[in-house]
């Protein structure tokens, strides 16, 4: 159920918009198009990313530096990212400033022209992120376990691309990627903020008008990812880095699975944020032999990702594994007790409460909910359904994630 203070419309063309009404004067706004490297085509390696770059780059109506210029003149930012099933463009401003945020946002999403000379100026820009990305062991590794747990599937695709096949792109391939995928039925609009929704609504129908006018094929729908993936896989990569990097995880519930409540309590228990988290207290606490290690459950529409990361001297790896596969052990065979469970769903439900002060965080969340669930996020029935489970069903849980043959594993080290 959506809440008073939550509204939401489609316009004609197909565009989504929501609104959370808060008492702020700064407003959260945005764009969230459902599209990302699993949408692209085999011939479209790193174009959504290479995208989200571009649109930055020039309208019919505006210049590169108009676009950069255009929040920042007033003390606003403007900014955009890409994953692998979505695209998010996003403004903060203050209250008086937000009809311009819209222009703004709505020109560079349905009006960018790709100018072959920003293209082959923005390559370089991208070729030298991707070199960056390479000399970020801790960053990288997640992106190679991801292909690796993914093999055959859309989610394997690397999100920046490789540099030789970013250099071929020209205006027309942009123009293609873009007809084909922004579109306004693909699309969703989000507002967090104290603005009137049916204004915000009226500008963006002046707006869209000529997106209207402009008819498109329908996107492709990426084949959805199911959890008969490659069986678990372990691989040793000598990357000449100071400590080794090591990854261990596996696919796991999606979006919509009732499952995944149990195992983001399971996850935060582990290796959530919480110093106090049981990994952190195992190897870094009292052994000492890390100063990084976390527990992350990722989720896609379709499928999961839960993984342990750490980094560690090469010599103390098998030490550290056995350490964690212990921990992960003990989660199936000893089930909480009513003191465990309850300390750790009241650590977790605060958490939940106070992520809501992450205000541009919870807005992109918003529109990304509405944009692939098509529903407002609902922290308090997210708090609700923590508060119901019970012991024996994180246990089961913990039974079908943890189990050790059903895990990946991936190290980063100068040599084996």
């Amino acid at each position: 159920m959506i809440p008073a203070n939550c509204h939401t419309y489609t316009l004609a063309n197909g565009l989504r918009v929501i609104h959370e009404q808060t008492d702020s004067p700064v407003v959260y706004c945005g764009y969230v198009m459902r599209v990302g490297t699993r949408h692209e085509q085999p011939a479209e390696s790193g174009m959504a990313h290479f995208i989200e770059h571009l649109t930055f780059k020039g309208t019919h109506r505006r210049r590169a530096w108009q676009i950069s210029n255009g929040l920042e003149r007033v003390g606003g930012e403007l900014n955009a990212y890409t994953t692998k099933q979505e695209t998010v463009y996003c403004a903060t401003v203050l209250r008086p400033d937000f009809a311009r945020a819209v222009d703004l946002l709505t020109d560079i999403v349905f009006h960018s022209t790709y100018p072959q000379a920003e293209i082959d100026c923005e390559v370089e820009v991208v070729c030298y992120e991707i070199d960056s990305f390479k000399d970020s062991p801790s960053e990288l590794i997640f992106d190679e376990f991801e292909s690796l747990v993914f093999e055959g599937c859309d989610l394997g695709r690397d999100i920046l691309g490789e540099a030789d096949r970013l250099r071929q792109y020209r205006t027309a391939d942009a123009l293609r990627f873009t007809r084909a995928h922004y579109r306004p039925d693909n699309a969703v609009f989000y507002i967090y903020g104290n603005v009137d929704f049916r204004r915000a609504v009226r500008q963006l129908e002046r707006l869209m008008a000529t997106a209207e006018a402009l008819p498109s094929p329908p996107a492709p729908v990426p084949t959805a990812c199911t959890l008969a993936l490659p069986p678990a896989r372990t691989v040793y990569r000598d990357r000449g880095t100071h400590q080794a990097h090591v990854l261990l995880g596996c696919p796991t519930y999606g979006g919509r699975h009732p499952r995944r409540f149990a195992l983001l309590l399971l996850n935060n228990i582990l290796g959530g944020p919480g110093m106090n988290a049981r990994l952190n207290m195992l190897m870094r606490e009292r052994a000492g032999l890390v100063y990084t290690v976390e527990s992350n459950y990722a989720t896609y529409v379709d499928v999961g990702l839960w993984t342990v990361y750490f980094g560690c001297d090469a010599d103390d790896v098998d030490r550290c594994l056995r350490m964690v596969r212990r921990e992960l052990q003990r989660m199936i065979d000893q089930p909480l007790t009513a003191r465990q469970l309850a300390a750790a769903k009241k650590q977790f439900i605060g958490q939940i409460g106070i992520s809501r002060e992450a205000r541009e965080s919870y807005a992109i969340s918003l529109g990304k909910t509405y944009a692939h669930y098509g529903t407002w996020r609902d922290l308090d029935a997210l708090a609700q359904a923590v508060s119901a489970l019970t012991s024996e069903e994180l246990q089961a849980v913990a039974a079908e994630v943890f189990a050790a043959d059903g895990l990946s594993l991936l190290v980063y080290t100068t040599s084996r």
